[in-house]
């Protein structure tokens, strides 16, 4: 006899106070699943976590913790909204070129000026630079000569020579000289030479004098006071000798008188160069003009006043002339004769050591040149003047016998 089962229905009935029927969901074992897996069961309390987080983020289950919630929901909305900003919304190609323009454009200003207001517009010519030619000259005031094919000439060096010794005015006397020096163009190299040892006076004057100088010092044994010129000059040639300075050489004592024009002639002198200079006679009132006499640039003659003198074969003064330095020390350029050095003779008489001297230097008046051409100038003064007072410096005494130290 067959059988019948009727199924029993999943769901009960159960009845609750308030009349409401609640539908209980029951499985019977057969249809039950199994025990769920580790993964399953991570990833739902995964789940629920992100649950519980959105409820406390969106539906503020939890008032406690107010600021946390605050500072939450800015950094989500912040992410959103920078996500949202990078996103594309179009192709490249709905970007134009019009749609992004960086010029900047005035506005427009309508202004007008009436006709009163409007003053004529004037044209400065003289602020208009139309044309600049630039030119390189050469510089007469700097320490050269002139150009020759094209080739920088410098200028001639001077060497000056000044024997001096203790007396009444050497200050005087020096820086005088000093002064006149100081005018010339440079080069130019002062030779000063003092007697047995160099005074601290001399040395002051010299470096306040402003030109390049050579203090030097003559230890020669002299048997008269006549020589003491003779032997200083030959202490600065020996000195020029020694040490081959090129230069036109001049012998300038410190008693004389000197225009700076006579040392600017001196640089046209190519071995030498003589001029007359204008003496004052001692005991006279006139002076005495004693040198060459010039026919242009040649020496034709000597002017000469005294007989004792006419037996000279230069009548020329000490200062009256000049010459290349390197005649000194280069005899075979010159064509000298004799290859003995070139100096002043103590052993001579009183007045013959100038034209001695010439002799050693030149052969005749062809080949001596006139300073400046025609002789037509003065260019420097012997005065023979003697001080007997003041002293310098202070504390100086000369002996009792004047004439013999000073000259007259």
């Amino acid at each position: 006899m067959a059988s019948i089962r009727r199924t029993l229905s999943p769901y009960q009935d159960r009845h609750y106070q308030n009349g409401n029927a609640q539908l209980v969901e029951q499985l019977p074992n057969s249809h039950r699943l199994g025990k769920p897996s580790g993964d399953t069961q991570l990833f739902a309390a995964l789940g629920v976590k992100v649950r519980r987080f959105l409820a406390v983020v969106f539906l503020g289950k939890s008032p406690r913790k107010s600021w946390w919630r605050s500072l939450t929901r800015y950094l989500l909305f912040f992410l959103a909204g920078f996500l949202l900003g990078m996103a594309p919304f179009g192709s490249e190609n709905d970007l134009q070129a019009h749609d992004f323009s960086f010029e900047i454009k005035p506005t427009h200003v309508n202004a007008q000026l009436e006709d009163k207001l409007q003053e004529p517009q004037i044209r400065r010519d003289d602020l208009v630079v139309e044309h600049v030619h630039l030119e390189v000259k050469e510089d007469s005031t700097l320490g050269s000569g002139s150009r020759e094919d094209g080739e920088f000439v410098p200028m001639k060096q001077l060497i000056v020579i000044t024997p001096t010794y203790n007396r009444a005015l050497q200050a005087y006397f020096l820086n005088r000289v000093g002064q006149v020096l100081r005018l010339v163009k440079p080069p130019l190299l002062w030779i000063v030479v003092e007697m047995n040892a160099a005074s601290m006076e001399t040395a002051e004057i010299l470096r306040k004098s402003g030109v390049m100088y050579r203090h030097l010092v003559c230890k020669n044994n002299m048997t008269s006071v006549k020589d003491r010129g003779v032997h200083q000059r030959n202490t600065a040639l020996e000195h020029i000798e020694f040490h081959r300075l090129d230069g036109i050489v001049y012998f300038a004592d410190d008693d004389n008188i000197y225009s700076v024009e006579l040392f600017e002639d001196l640089r046209q002198i190519s071995r030498f160069g003589t001029w007359p200079v204008a003496m004052l006679a001692p005991g006279k009132n006139k002076a005495i003009l004693e040198g060459p006499v010039c026919n242009g640039s040649q020496v034709i003659g000597w002017h000469t006043n005294e007989k004792s003198k006419r037996l000279r074969r230069y009548h020329v003064d000490m200062s009256g002339f000049a010459f290349n330095g390197t005649i000194l020390w280069d005899p075979k350029r010159w064509r000298r004769p004799t290859l003995a050095p070139v100096r002043q003779l103590d052993t001579v008489k009183e007045g013959f050591q100038e034209t001695t001297f010439i002799e050693q230097v030149v052969e005749d008046e062809s080949q001596m040149e006139a300073v400046p051409p025609t002789c037509s100038r003065i260019l420097n003064w012997h005065l023979h003047l003697g001080a007997r007072g003041p002293y310098y410096p202070k504390g100086w005494l000369l002996p009792k016998n004047l004439d013999a130290v000073l000259p007259i």
